[in-house]
């Protein structure tokens, strides 16, 4: 998933979920968290997303779209570190997930010109 990109979100939420409702109550709750947290990115809230991603992320950490989720979340709410972080969390859980490998590219851009604003004098 991209940056800009909503709708690849509309087929991982139901993989997930089909996925962790398998494997018990936390992965269940993680399942929720993750639903709840993509609505709120989805809808304009991005401090809700941040809250509940965060939350699935400590439910469900093997969860590569969770992270990636969270990641979006961040940029979202201006912590460029925390998204690549993220990005980079999503990418080492899944190699082939292809919208993280995208978001940490972007996310890695996007600290190395924040970094060289602030070296300019």
């Amino acid at each position: 998933m991209n940056l800009t990109s909503a709708s690849l979100r509309v087929v991982a939420v139901p993989a997930l979920v089909l996925l962790l409702g398998h494997l018990g109550c936390a992965s269940f709750e993680g399942a929720r968290l993750y639903r709840s947290g993509t609505s709120a990115l989805d809808h304009g809230e991005p401090e809700r997303a941040v809250a509940d991603l965060e939350r699935a992320a400590l439910r469900v950490p093997q969860a590569s779209e969770v992270q990636n989720h969270l990641g979006l979340a961040y940029m979202e709410v201006g912590r460029p570190q925390d998204a690549e972080r993220a990005f980079r969390r999503a990418v080492e859980l899944d190699c082939e997930n292809a919208a993280a490998r995208e978001n940490l590219r972007a996310a890695e851009l996007r600290t190395a010109e924040l970094r060289a604003a602030v070296a300019k004098p």
